[in-house]
């Protein structure tokens, strides 16, 4: 991915504004190949990773801060992507009986169907996507990224 060709300019970019526009440019890219995947079961990246959080759960609820702490993208609207997998039949959401107040929430048969139909799909995408580099440069790149 070549970042003048993509904006399009002859121009030498500061290396540190290049950088960040490569990562954005990246991670946009991902997000996009990610998005096309879960299109035919017509859940969103965000959903996607509410229902795998779940998933992560085995059974225990969990609650919407626990989910929002959890989540790759931080959203102010979890409430709203829980309610969209309700409607789904992926989650359900019940009162705790010890404290009135906490909500929890829990992944349902028909969720975890989803997500065992969308992980065989999304591990070929995942594969493809990172088809250019060797297990050595992947560990390489993940060191990297840690100095984030």
């Amino acid at each position: 991915m070549n970042v003048e060709e993509i904006l399009k300019t002859n121009k030498k970019m500061p290396l540190a504004k290049r950088t960040l526009i490569h990562v954005a440019l990246v991670a946009n890219k991902l997000n996009e190949e990610v998005s096309m995947v879960l299109k035919p079961f017509d859940i969103s990246v965000q959903q996607f990773n509410v229902l795998r959080i779940l998933r992560g759960q085995n059974g225990k609820p969990a609650n919407l801060s626990t989910i929002n702490e959890r989540m790759v993208t931080k959203m102010s609207n979890t409430t709203r992507l829980v309610d969209k997998l309700i409607l789904k039949g992926y989650v359900n959401r019940t009162v705790c009986e010890k404290n009135r107040r906490k909500v929890e929430i829990v992944i349902t048969k028909d969720g975890l169907n989803i997500l065992k139909q969308i992980d065989g799909i999304l591990f070929e995408a995942e594969e493809n996507m990172l088809k250019n580099f060797t297990e050595e440069e992947l560990h390489q790149f993940n060191e990297l990224l840690d100095k984030f």
